[in-house]
């Protein structure tokens, strides 16, 4: 008998759809009638061809991807896209710092060569991000510029994408699938797939083909960090994270059956906005992000005392709520409240914070 399934609010790896979990239960042991499993295929065999190549199909189909674009399937997370960015792209980058995870990708770019940091939040505790009103100056002749569209730690999300005078290359991780986004400005989207697309262990790229079919970076670097290395393979240079591109592939077409990206969209922001406003209205607890920087993903709050938000995130355990303490850069509280999230669970933490 299978336990009781806990509200998972956890920022990742974050909460999969039931319907794609029961598909991965029923077809553990025999995938589409072969006698094996997906993990037991081999990446290159007649069976799995159409597994990788749906998956493919499924994302281009959701973010209406055009011919100058493709999609490819990596490993080592968004992390490693932040080596791979400048070592594909080249050294001098332009970087909006809107917290931890933009702040590392700027670190590495440094490390490989020159990077620039053209505008930051991190002198208010990076609780907001830039509205469209705001210039950014990206430097003359900058390969790319590099930002952050959700926040995850300090819960704060773009709702532009800004103009870029520069290659635009943004990291997705933690809102890729959630919402509507014309990949047409951008020359690279890269997001880990463990917050709304899949498991860990796959990192979606979509690319530009002048990015991903052309290397034009340094020729000391190894053939494994450039993508036009796994482009000219189909993702397959060396063996790909074969179980997690099949899970990105059922995560992809459930979205659609949601109504696509817009569908998403629609309950994403109601859970938001019902989370948000038990949150205001509740005089034991205060948003921690800038109302209008507010996250859709992650749901950053506070009672404002640490002792009252860890008696909160215990009495929330007790409830079968998982994942609500905050970052521990911030401290605080926070619900990850992602695709998979469904609304029963908001409300049973909307019911929560208003007991308190």
């Amino acid at each position: 008998m299978m336990a009781k399934r806990k509200h998972n609010f956890n920022a990742g790896p974050g909460a999969l759809p039931m319907a794609v979990l029961q598909t991965v239960q029923r077809d553990l042991l025999d995938q589409g009638g072969h006698g094996l499993s997906v993990m037991e295929m081999s990446h290159r065999s007649a069976a799995y061809a159409p597994i990788i190549d749906g998956a493919r199909a499924a994302i281009g189909e959701l973010y209406d991807l055009p011919d100058t674009h493709e999609v490819l399937f990596l490993q080592g997370g968004a992390s490693l896209q932040f080596a791979m960015v400048p070592l594909n792209l080249g050294s001098g980058g332009a970087y909006v710092n809107t917290g931890v995870w933009a702040t590392k990708a700027l670190k590495e770019a440094r490390i490989i060569g020159e990077a620039h940091e053209i505008w930051s939040s991190a002198a208010e505790n990076f609780g907001h991000v830039p509205g469209p009103e705001v210039a950014l100056a990206v430097p003359e002749g900058a390969p790319y510029l590099h930002f952050t569209s959700n926040n995850t730690i300090y819960g704060t999300q773009w709702d532009h994408v800004p103009p870029a005078d520069a290659p635009l290359v943004g990291d997705l991780s933690s809102d890729f699938m959630s919402r509507p986004v014309d990949v047409t400005p951008f020359d690279l989207i890269y997001a880990g797939a463990q917050k709304n697309a899949g498991p860990s262990g796959v990192t979606v790229i979509i690319a530009r083909k002048t990015v991903s079919r052309r290397f034009g970076g340094d020729e000391r670097t190894p053939k494994i960090l450039r993508y036009a290395t796994h482009a000219s393979q189909d993702s397959m240079f060396n063996t790909p994270p074969t179980f997690a591109i099949y899970v990105v592939g059922l995560v992809a077409r459930w979205v659609q059956a949601q109504g696509g990206l817009e569908g998403m969209a629609r309950t994403n922001e109601a859970k938001a906005r019902l989370l948000y406003e038990a949150i205001d209205r509740s005089p034991g607890f205060e948003g921690m992000a800038r109302p209008d920087s507010r996250s859709r993903m992650n749901v950053t709050f506070t009672t404002g005392d640490k002792a009252r938000d860890a008696a909160f995130v215990q009495r929330a355990e007790a409830l079968d709520m998982i994942g609500l303490k905050g970052h521990r850069d911030l401290g605080g509280l926070r619900a990850s409240i992602y695709n998979a999230v469904p609304m029963a669970s908001v409300e049973a933490l909307v019911d929560l914070i208003r007991s308190v």
